[in-house]
């Protein structure tokens, strides 16, 4: 059981941003991911990925985003993780520990009798590509901020989402986000570029924005 809010309060900051310290900690369920997203966007995660067969999300870090689609998908659908794990864009601290990250959404996918869960420890261009061509319902775009990345990210995943299906974008509108900001420059571009233009891509529309998250889905 994780331990009271305002006990994990009185941690010393360098405490509570060691990756090791907090990594033993997530691990042993004293303290729940570091949340990534604001409630609208847990929201919009989990409407998109109710119906879902099969969902992607790329950028992992603690698990926050993964302990809800992993409450909201059904026991028969798959959940694939894709984190390389490595020194990412974060602030100083913040880096993600994957064993630790592991046992908080296998805790999760357990209490709710969650999807089956699936790990890809590399970049996500690696995993698209060795991608075996079964139909993503839905990819969650979380990872490199950069709008290098994220249109690669898009370049990548899009092909597999069947007409219906959806790709969630985060921190890429300017929305709040969970830390009380603004969305990023480099995911807010690439949307703007692909759907906001005067030519948006064929076949595609944004259907829901909530706070910096943007939903688009294939309609042919």
């Amino acid at each position: 059981m994780p331990l009271p809010p305002a006990l994990r309060r009185l941690a010393p900051a360098p405490l509570r941003d060691s990756p090791r310290l907090r990594g033993i900690a997530l691990g042993a369920g004293l303290i729940p991911p570091r949340p990534m997203h604001t409630e609208g966007e847990a929201g919009l995660l989990r409407r998109v990925a109710a119906a879902a067969g099969r969902v992607v999300e790329i950028g992992v870090y603690e698990g926050s985003s993964s302990v809800v689609l992993v409450e909201a998908m059904a026991p028969a659908a798959t959940l694939h993780l894709v984190d390389p794990y490595v020194e990412t864009a974060l602030r100083a601290g913040w880096r993600g520990v994957e064993q630790a990250t592991r046992r908080t959404v296998g805790r999760a996918a357990a209490r709710h009798s969650g999807p089956q869960v699936r790990w890809h420890v590399c970049t996500s261009e690696e995993a698209a590509r060795s991608w075996p061509g079964e139909p993503v319902d839905v990819v969650f775009v979380d990872g490199d901020h950069t709008a290098e990345a994220a249109r690669l990210d898009w370049d990548v995943w899009s092909p597999h989402v069947p007409i219906g299906g959806h790709v969630v974008f985060h921190d890429a509108r300017l929305g709040k986000t969970h830390m009380g900001g603004r969305g990023l420059p480099g995911p807010t571009a690439v949307v703007d570029q692909l759907f906001r233009g005067e030519v948006p891509v064929p076949g595609w529309r944004i259907v829901e924005e909530v706070d910096s998250a943007v939903a688009v889905r294939r309609e042919a």
